[in-house]
């Protein structure tokens, strides 16, 4: 189709066709979510379903791109389905106004090729990554947190949110350090990157090993755990 022509530079139109057959589910539609849904919705992927349990409020103007000043008290899951539905109605979307328990998570994502970790505190994502070890899917984790940002690709059995976040460790580096605008745009590319590759069987994986990303010094470092 014409207007997917632009990704055929990069991918085959048979990997076209397969993205629009792919179900991608996101877990947070905040800074992080809302570029990731952004664009995956640009690239056809099929399917998204889009959670978050939480509403608008001013202090997500900063950074959090489907929110407006006209929207603020609106559930972002709903406003990020607007969103897509704006951009590619070809792309089928599920919004889901539910914050991830440990009750309901596998339940909600199941049935899904891939997850994406968009949240913003350390207990959820270890809820998301336990429920993508027990469903068999893989988990594309990225987080920020001032000039900084990690990302990385998680299999089952992996569990990179268990090394990156010490039991012990309950608060993120983001309720320190803030969250602007740019950074979740730089590491929602990344994870949308390694999305892609996992769903398409392309390239190297950020697998075992996490992006560390300085913008301040414009240090970027791939570290092994």
């Amino acid at each position: 189709m014409e207007r997917y022509i632009r990704n055929e530079r990069m991918l085959s139109p048979e990997e076209n066709r397969r993205l629009r057959t792919l179900r991608v589910a996101i877990v947070g539609c905040g800074g992080l979510g809302g570029y990731i849904i952004e664009m995956l919705a640009r690239l056809g992927v099929g399917h998204l379903t889009l959670i978050d349990g939480d509403v608008f409020e001013p202090s997500n103007l900063n950074r959090q791109i489907f929110s407006t000043p006209n929207n603020l008290g609106e559930p972002k899951a709903r406003e990020a389905k607007n969103r897509v539905r704006a951009i590619n109605p070809e792309v089928t979307t599920e919004a889901v106004y539910e914050f991830l328990t440990d009750n309901n998570a596998a339940q909600i994502l199941a049935g899904h090729n891939l997850i994406i970790d968009a949240l913003d505190n350390i207990q959820s994502r270890r809820i998301v990554e336990k429920a993508a070890e027990s469903l068999n899917t893989p988990l594309v984790f990225g987080a920020i947190a001032g000039w900084y940002a990690q990302v990385c690709t998680i299999l089952p059995g992996d569990r990179m949110v268990q090394k990156i976040f010490p039991d012990e460790v309950n608060k993120g580096a983001e309720t320190l350090l803030g969250n602007p605008s740019f950074t979740p745009a730089l590491a929602a590319s990344i994870q949308v990157a390694e999305a892609l590759k996992v769903l398409l069987g392309k390239g190297q994986l950020l697998r075992n090993k996490l992006l560390m990303i300085d913008l301040l010094e414009h240090h970027y470092e791939v570290v092994e755990l």
